[in-house]
């Protein structure tokens, strides 16, 4: 999830893999895949950045490279992914 802010200020968590579409005319809105539509303080650039670093700590967290924490303590990581086998695409069964 990323945080953004509604324009009263009230903070907010948004599921970007919901995000369908960005317009910023002159206000940020979030369009989301379900209609849904979220105006931010944040401009788009800030959005698209907030996106980038949370699909970069799945990634990260998918190979264990992830080191970031939170007030709550570290975050959970995930196993390593092991590649499948040149040429195989059914992982080998």
């Amino acid at each position: 999830m990323i945080v953004v802010t509604r324009l009263n200020g009230s903070a907010f968590a948004v599921n970007p893999d919901l995000v369908e579409r960005i317009q910023e005319t002159p206000d940020t809105t979030l369009i989301m895949v379900d209609g849904a539509k979220y105006i931010v303080r944040e401009s788009m650039a800030e959005v698209i950045g907030l996106v980038a670093a949370y699909r970069a700590r799945i990634v990260g967290m998918a190979y264990g490279t992830d080191t970031a924490t939170t007030a709550t303590g570290p975050q959970p990581t995930l196993a390593p992914v092991a590649p499948l086998a040149a040429g195989r695409r059914d992982g080998g069964r």
